[in-house]
């Protein structure tokens, strides 16, 4: 691992931050910067170059947002977002992708990302893909995770499936080495949760069972995040080592 490690982050929206891997990358003295697409205007185009060279950046996080990885048309920065990531990801450099952000790694790399037939929002069960190669990631066979989508994406070429439920198949993905997709948000902390239930507008695009009221959210007791959070410190921990930057 670098000594020196230079994380990038793109972030979607605004109060979607690094969740609970910004104080484990604090602790490996890595230097962290960011790009806040939210922030920039949409009657502007952006320029591939205004973006870090992929040179320049040591791990990538891409976090999730409220857009579908599909509405270019809104959101134009979207397509030189993903033009980037290609080129990022065809050098085998780290990346984890947080729901969104697993969405715009499949679909960059040519995979589709469409409505699920379910919504899920709260709390909710994965389970470990079974036969899955012992030189893959290694989840535990059950893990219980925060969830927020509407969308999921398929399996991108050539990855390997890690991890479902019955809601939603696709919850999880291996690309090489290098790279993890997830569906859920492991990142999620107590103070990013709060943040997420501020937003009464998305809040009232969720209905169905498997979609929590916003009361439930908020007694979530404080242990419960610390399974997603400790997989996710897991899964910065194997891409880095795997892909021996």
């Amino acid at each position: 691992m670098k000594s020196h490690l230079k994380v990038h982050y793109f972030q979607h929206i605004a109060g979607e931050g690094f969740g609970s891997c910004y104080e484990y990358l604090k602790q490996l003295a890595a230097q962290i910067t960011a790009t806040e697409f939210f922030a920039l205007p949409l009657d502007r185009p952006l320029d591939i170059e205004a973006l870090p060279t992929v040179e320049e950046v040591d791990l990538l996080i891409i976090m999730g947002g409220t857009m579908s990885v599909n509405d270019e048309a809104n959101f134009p920065w979207l397509t030189v977002e993903k033009r980037w990531l290609r080129r990022y990801l065809s050098l085998g450099k780290p990346a984890l992708g947080l729901c969104l952000g697993g969405q715009l790694i499949a679909n960059a790399l040519g995979a589709a990302v469409s409505r699920n037939s379910e919504q899920e929002l709260g709390w909710s069960v994965v389970n470990k893909v079974k036969n899955i190669s012992t030189e893959c990631f290694e989840l535990p066979h059950t893990i219980n995770v925060m969830q927020w989508h509407s969308e999921t994406f398929e399996i991108p070429k050539g990855a390997i499936h890690l991890a479902e439920n019955d809601v939603c198949r696709n919850q999880m993905y291996q690309i090489g080495k290098n790279v993890l997709g997830f569906q859920f948000h492991p990142e999620i902390t107590p103070e990013t949760l709060s943040l997420f239930l501020k937003d009464e507008d998305e809040l009232s695009k969720f209905a169905g069972q498997y979609v929590q009221t916003e009361l439930s959210l908020r007694k979530t007791p404080k242990e419960k995040f610390q399974e997603g959070n400790k997989l996710l410190k897991e899964a910065i921990e194997y891409v880095l080592r795997r892909s021996a930057y």
